[in-house]
């Protein structure tokens, strides 16, 4: 069973705009994150951890600004947590074992796929094509997986 796990040489390696997300709760602007138009077969990883969090197979064109999701590939994979901030109610979105902050969680994604959007920061994602997830030991999943070409 592979061990997912924050170090401080991954902290290290973040850029900027990563630790800012990652680390400090932020949010990259609406429309710039790298993910947002991608649309190749694959899995989003913690960009600190590398634990799996979401397949290309549950991503879908919310409109919001930030790629979504309507759920992670492993519902123990991420935290879910009340957040206050910026004078609202929202629910925040963890890595379990990074502890990366990943974005939120809202009630209005497609119904037919469980009404969640996760609206996640690509700055807190490294995106793993489907042709490189056995060799980067994450062939567990390619089941979840769609061929999306």
């Amino acid at each position: 069973m592979t061990t997912y796990r924050k170090t401080p040489d991954r902290i290290a390696a973040l850029s900027p705009e990563e630790y800012r997300v990652t680390q400090q709760n932020g949010t990259e602007r609406p429309g710039t994150g790298k993910y947002l138009h991608n649309h190749e077969p694959g899995i989003y990883v913690d960009i600190v951890s590398g634990e799996p969090l979401f397949a290309s197979s549950d991503k879908f064109e919310s409109g919001c600004g930030w790629p979504s999701f309507t759920k992670p590939i492993a519902p123990a994979q991420v935290t879910e947590l009340r957040d206050v901030s910026l004078g609202m109610v929202r629910v925040e979105v963890r890595s379990r074992d990074g502890d990366s902050h990943l974005g939120h969680v809202f009630p209005d994604g497609p119904r037919d796929r469980g009404g969640l959007r996760y609206c996640i920061n690509s700055a807190s994602l490294r995106f793993v094509h489907r042709e490189d997830m056995e060799a980067e030991g994450y062939g567990a999943y390619l089941d979840q997986v769609e061929d999306m070409r």
